[in-house]
């Protein structure tokens, strides 16, 4: 199954095109780095396994955030909720401090910085990692949970973020 089928993969233009048809949930990972808040949004967050608590998701192997991320002890994963899709905007881009004004976080067990107002976080221990492709799999092992108030999801569709309506 690893063994990659000469000729066979489609180019990244359409491969792209026919994922941006598959919603997603988006999360904001964080973590504090040598006293510094560092985070990126991430939207390939999925669970793993129940027994043990696992969770994963991806980053490109050019983040500028995952090598600091990658030193911490811990890290958070912050689910986001429908109206939050500025902060995922926020985390997502590069050169600008995340964790300034107006994003409202405070710091949480071992200093991991929790994002406000999400619909729930996954306080994770680092489990293992693994370089795929042009990404890095991070899978952590959840040691604490707080949800949030409810409500619905962030997504991100055909490029956008949006939100989730469920049918009647």
């Amino acid at each position: 199954m690893t063994e990659t089928l000469s000729g066979r993969a489609i180019d990244a233009e359409r491969f792209r095109q026919a994922l941006a048809v598959h919603a997603a949930g988006v999360v904001v990972v964080t973590a504090q780095c040598e006293e510094v808040p560092v985070g990126l949004t991430a939207t390939s967050f999925s669970s793993v396994s129940l027994a043990p608590p696992l969770v994963s998701f991806y980053v490109d192997q050019s983040s500028t955030t995952w090598p600091s991320l990658r030193q911490a002890g811990h890290f958070a994963v912050n689910v986001l909720a429908s109206d939050q899709a500025e902060l995922a905007s926020r985390f997502a881009r590069k050169g600008v401090d995340r964790f300034a004004a107006p994003t409202d976080w405070n710091p949480g067990p071992q200093g991991i910085p929790l994002l406000s107002g999400v619909s729930a976080q996954l306080i994770c221990a680092p489990h293992s990692t693994v370089d795929i492709g042009d990404h890095i799999l991070v899978v952590g092992l959840v040691t604490e949970t707080n949800l949030g108030p409810g409500g619905r999801p962030l997504l991100y569709h055909q490029g956008r973020f949006g939100r989730f309506t469920p049918h009647a």
